[in-house]
């Protein structure tokens, strides 16, 4: 190892990857190809795999027609036309005891890589070919070059780590790896920010000793320990980041204590509830329905951030139907009851009417008092707030937030626009916006505060149906406190869900004529286009046009995507709630948020195209009302991932369950896309794995942040997150 002193990842950074030998212009521009510019970007590129030189399988054990993995020497490699004109390449490829041929197709390059002398792995099937064992177009990783260069025994040894290589860019495994060490070499020791008490209470190896055992174990058993440190590196870093953005939200916040009572939630519907009691037990008091044991212990968690003056941040998730809005509704009575008002932002126009709506039912007979009318009091008003209304409509609307004389706002994020200013904002309930990263929420909370006359921080609430696994939710929500609603309400019934081949189709349309001769309504989605919206649209009109003609001839099928103007989207709507059309044939516009209690059955054409999370949702559009509801997943999938997707959703209801297949089948990289804004640093972590790595490095940073009034406790790790965040947000999080 190096005499220098230790030192700091950041500085590997400033490294370029032309200061390492043999990385010339041309091999820096390959490297570039695949995200690598500098020594840092080297070391944090993890072999994808590892090769037991000690359990290799000789060539004379190969099993034909099975997935193997041989590693050889190239003994002779040549070069020809096929007479279909086709360039071929034939390998022959020895363990020193047997021999295999290796032949490529259309990959006149492979001559140019396998040269004779050259070691490698090869991955494919073996086959019999005119009594010869043969590979045909496997997957190479060359391990050891024969460019003439002396080979570094260690290259060879054991455990071979092979490296993502790249035929477009023309580097392979074994100059990956080459880079690597001598990156490795030439880093010495690197700074670790852990201190010994840390490493020892989450059993974490030394940081350098885990960059050369992930990189160059000498043993298997090397691998586990280095990996462990540098996952929990990976995780502590992101948890960090979330951690001094929460501090300093808490240090520039001027909340509110609102009078939130815990003893309300006690009270069951029907119960004789005095005037003089607060809103929330007289809401409760004249609900259709008792809180759950879920519901009841959200609102305890909500409520004790209302009584505090630091801002809540908190993410209430739930499932399809688990009565988070009824949870959201107590909170805005409870900050009501403080004489603020409440915003709920809906992610679309629909949603937001359909809130409106539901909320001035659930809320009729509610009084509150105001000196303002006369009389003294006056029922809780909620106003609706979107771009379809009149600028006449608008400017009352507004007004009337602004004098306090509306006490529940509803709309998309137009509601924070510059013209809207509310007397006294308490809290702002975001619905349906898991796509939201940090930086959007951020936005929202320095609105909240320059939106309100009070000049006051909101407290925040932020909603989801579509339930995340608690892994994922720590590190796209790692900056608001988490709330599971995880029961669904007495008596409701399960969905009956079948996936149906295209053989089985008509047991579905039969179903959905029963119920429309019952009363009942129906859904059916089209099949997920993969190009433009008005592609989807065109699908969506000929699908109506042909069931229409056939499955469903003699019902009236309506039609609603997203290419239809506002107008004939509200009517589409309201007819097929009101029974004027039976069977509304939809594209996805319909996944979130409405709310049909009559429609009964869902029909997912083709449902295996669709991810398990829209599956989910659309297949919460029904089950909403009394009768049984039926789903069912037509088309036959194509792909083990589509079996898979729709085997699920007939398998469980659980969301949460449904989640975890989903980021099993998906990974980090498509769940974690909005996450924030910066460099991404999840590269060895796996939030399907590693979830006890992801629970420590929450805790560690959460510690770290409230111990020390400074970052100098800290620095260096500090210093290492100016690499995964831009210029804007390090000067907001560490500022002196």
């Amino acid at each position: 190892m190096s005499e220098s002193p230790p030192r700091p990842l950041r500085q590997l950074a400033d490294v370029p990857v032309t200061a390492l030998k043999h990385v010339g212009e041309k091999r820096a521009a390959s490297l570039e190809q695949m995200g690598i510019t500098s020594v840092f970007d080297l070391l944090t590129t993890y072999p994808r795999r590892y090769v037991d030189r000690t359990k290799q399988v000789d060539l004379s054990d190969l099993a034909l027609g099975e997935e193997v993995a041989i590693f050889g020497e190239v003994v002779k490699c040549s070069a020809r036309r096929t007479q279909t004109g086709k360039a071929m390449v034939e390998v022959t490829v020895t363990d020193g005891a047997s021999s295999l041929k290796v032949v490529f197709f259309n990959q006149a390059w492979r001559e140019r890589q396998l040269t004779v002398g050259s070691q490698a792995l090869f991955f494919g099937k073996a086959s019999d070919f005119r009594g010869t064992a043969q590979m045909t177009n496997p997957v190479v990783d060359v391990i050891v070059g024969a460019s003439g260069e002396e080979r570094d025994p260690s290259r060879v040894g054991r455990v071979v780590p092979i490296y993502p290589a790249s035929g477009k860019a023309g580097l392979t495994s074994w100059e990956m790896g080459g880079f690597v060490e001598e990156s490795l070499r030439r880093a010495g020791q690197i700074i670790d920010p852990l201190s010994d008490d840390q490493r020892r209470a989450h059993d974490l190896v030394e940081r350098t000793a885990a960059f050369h055992d992930i990189h160059s174990p000498t043993e298997t058993q090397d691998l586990a320990p280095a990996r462990r440190r540098l996952v929990f590196d990976e995780f502590l870093r992101l948890q960090l980041l979330l951690a001094l953005r929460r501090r300093r939200l808490e240090e520039s916040a001027a909340g509110v204590a609102h009078p939130a009572d815990l003893a309300d939630l006690a009270t069951a519907p029907g119960s004789l509830v005095s005037p003089a009691r607060s809103l929330v037990a007289q809401f409760l008091a004249g609900h259709r329905f008792a809180l759950t044991g879920a519901q009841q212990r959200a609102l305890a968690d909500i409520f004790s951030d209302l009584t505090k003056l630091r801002p809540m941040h908190r993410l209430l998730q739930g499932d399809v139907g688990s009565g988070k809005t009824t949870v959201a509704l107590a909170a805005m009575l409870a900050v009501i009851d403080g004489g603020r008002q409440a915003v709920l932002m809906a992610p679309t126009e629909v949603l937001a009417e359909q809130h409106v709506a539901s909320m001035r039912r659930d809320l009729a007979g509610l009084v509150i008092s105001d000196t303002a009318v006369l009389g003294g009091s006056r029922e809780i008003r909620v106003a609706l707030l979107t771009g379809r209304l009149s600028a006449a409509e608008r400017r009352r609307t507004v007004a009337d937030i602004a004098s306090g004389a509306v006490d529940i706002v509803v709309g998309t994020q137009a509601v924070l626009t510059g013209d809207v200013l509310f007397k006294a904002m308490g809290l702002v309930v975001i619905d349906e916006q898991h796509r939201f990263g940090v930086e959007q929420r951020a936005s929202l909370r320095d609105k909240g505060r320059t939106h309100s006359q009070e000049g006051r921080d909101p407290d925040l609430l932020v909603m989801t149906a579509t339930p995340i696994p608690r892994t994922a939710a720590l590190v796209m929500f790692g900056d608001l406190d988490l709330t599971l609603v995880d029961e669904m309400p007495v008596g409701r019934l399960a969905i009956e869900t079948y996936a149906c081949s295209a053989a089985q189709t008509a047991t579905a349309w039969s179903r959905v004529r029963e119920e429309v001769a019952a009363g009942r309504r129906a859904f059916v989605v089209c099949p997920l286009v993969d190009g433009s919206e008005k592609v989807e649209a065109t699908s969506a009109v000929a699908e109506r046009d042909r069931l229409e003609a056939q499955e469903l001839k003699g019902l009236r099928v309506g039609l609603l995507h997203g290419q239809m103007k506002s107008d004939e989207k509200d009517y589409a709507m309201e007819a097929f709630r009101a029974g004027i059309i039976d069977v509304l044939v939809a594209t996805t516009v319909i996944e979130v948020g409405v709310d049909v209690p009559d429609a009964t059955v869902m029909v997912i054409e083709d449902a295996w195209r669709f991810g398990i999370a829209q599956l989910h949702q659309l297949r919460g559009r029904v089950g909403r009302g009394q009768h049984q509801s039926y789903c069912y997943l037509l088309g036959s999938p194509s792909t083990p991932d589509g079996e898979r997707r729709v085997g699920a959703l007939v398998e469980s209801h659980d969301g949460f369950f449904l989640a975890e297949v989903d980021l099993d089948l998906r990974g980090e990289g498509t769940i974690l896309g909005a996450r924030q804004q910066g460099r991404s640093d999840l590269r060895l972590a796996s939030l399907v794995r590693d979830g006890d790595l992801l629970a420590a490095a929450r805790d560690t940073a959460n510690q770290m942040v409230a111990e020390s009034p400074t970052l100098e406790a800290f620095a260096g790790l500090v210093d290492e997150l100016r690499l995964f965040v831009d210029d804007e947000e390090a000067n907001y999080l560490f500022k002196s």
